[in-house]
């Protein structure tokens, strides 16, 4: 009989947020850090990503993105979806060999409320699988409310994350990221290929916020 898989080694992780001075990118950097992670914050500016960096909790740094990324073991990429596939191109041989987290959701916005976006590749993960082929890339985070993650007054995070990817020892990392935040659970939620109803999902829990005045999250039942 073989033995369970040990879990990852969360505290010999370094973990870099690309696209860390918006709310997302700053929110799960918070989060991670008070969990005990050490986190750098990337930016296209390493004086802005220092400066966001010194407003966050103690084990948070701040690089320009190639910086970040190099000095990584996961990078989490948390840009806006238009500047997504220049970004990764340009960073492809600094996150080769690393898992990448891709939590960018392709929306667009009109009168009537946000809507998912066509990605050629199918979707933002894969776009990001597709220009890093030697990274091993996995969406999740992608419903965590950045109003959420940024309130001091908000002490545990009543959500789950679906997590995707075709690797199941990075799934399983992004899972254990997950649950070290108070109150989350990471969720593992198929392949890859997959990847497009979850991004899209966010728009429907736009529509959700904005009509019950809420952040609203994801629970799965019964797991």
């Amino acid at each position: 009989m073989t033995s369970a898989t040990p879990p990852p080694d969360l505290d010999a992780l370094t973990v870099a947020v690309l696209g860390g001075t918006g709310e997302q990118g700053r929110g799960l950097a918070r989060r991670l850090a008070l969990a005990g992670v050490r986190v750098v914050l990337g930016s296209r500016s390493a004086e802005r990503a220092a400066q966001s960096a010194a407003d966050l909790p103690a084990g948070v740094s701040g690089l320009d993105n190639a910086g970040a990324a190099a000095s990584a073991d996961v990078v989490i990429v948390a840009v806006p979806w238009d500047g997504h596939r220049e970004l990764l191109v340009d960073l492809a041989p600094a996150l080769a060999g690393k898992v990448v987290v891709d939590c960018v959701n392709p929306l667009g916005f009109d009168k009537q409320g946000a809507y998912a976006l066509p990605v050629e590749e199918g979707s933002a993960a894969q776009q990001a699988q597709a220009v890093l082929p030697d990274s091993r890339v996995v969406a999740a985070f992608h419903h965590v409310s950045a109003v959420l993650l940024l309130d001091e007054q908000v002490e545990t995070l009543d959500t789950d994350v679906l997590v995707l990817g075709d690797d199941r020892e990075a799934t399983d990392l992004v899972r254990a990221l997950a649950d070290r935040i108070p109150g989350m659970r990471g969720i593992y939620a198929g392949r890859l290929r997959n990847a497009h109803q979850v991004e899209a999902l966010t728009a429907n829990l736009i529509s959700v916020n904005r009509r019950y005045k809420a952040h609203a999250g994801l629970r799965v039942t019964d797991v």
